[in-house]
């Protein structure tokens, strides 16, 4: 059983998981158990050169932030577990939380996020009825979003990134996957609006 399984790899996914990951020591996080599905095949990070993002030198290719994000997480968080080269077809809803099958395993876990991109290619079964046009994009690129409030789509099921209806940027993805994590921290933290900093000493 998973305290959170966040399915998907890529920007927002890697960004969610490392901010639950630095909450390790935190009284009300230091049990939990997390996942993260890395899947990363159809990620848009795969074909992305950033020369506009702040903190990477210019010329720095998605492709390599695939693989030096993970890294990052095992290295620092490695009480996180990652789950390579398995596939989400479909999240079910049962009393504990959510049920999540893949193309080789079925995961128990109290709280999803869902992380994967915005192409209408999206097929997780379970999740069709909040499939709606992408509000933040052209029509004819046939984008989607999951219907979702401030990325709740339903009581301890999240989605983030593009497809939780930000356009497809670097930082915005980042971003929302971070925002997730910090709206979980305050969930376990009893409501208490919770963020997690590292510093200087």
């Amino acid at each position: 059983m998973f305290d959170v399984l966040i399915i998907g790899g890529g920007a927002a996914g890697l960004s969610c998981a490392l901010v639950l990951g630095s909450a390790k020591e935190k009284a009300f996080a230091n049990d939990k158990h997390i996942g993260i599905i890395v899947h990363q095949k159809t990620s848009h990070l795969q074909t992305a050169l950033f020369n506009n993002v702040l903190g990477l030198a210019p010329g720095t290719t998605g492709a390599s932030i695939l693989q030096s994000g993970k890294q990052q997480l095992f290295d620092l968080y490695p009480h996180i577990e990652q789950i390579e080269k398995e596939k989400v077809l479909e999240i079910s809803k049962t009393n504990y939380g959510f049920e999540v099958k893949t193309n080789k395993n079925i995961y128990q876990t109290k709280i999803a996020v869902v992380t994967v991109g915005y192409t209408n290619l999206m097929r997780i079964k379970g999740l069709e009825q909040y499939v709606e046009a992408h509000p933040r994009d052209v029509v004819e690129k046939e984008r989607i979003w999951l219907k979702n409030i401030d990325h709740l789509i339903e009581e301890n099921l999240y989605v983030a990134g593009t497809l939780a209806g930000w356009r497809s940027q670097f930082a915005i993805a980042s971003g929302s996957g971070a925002h997730v994590a910090t709206d979980i921290l305050t969930h376990w933290n009893n409501g208490k609006h919770t963020k997690v900093h590292d510093k200087i000493e």
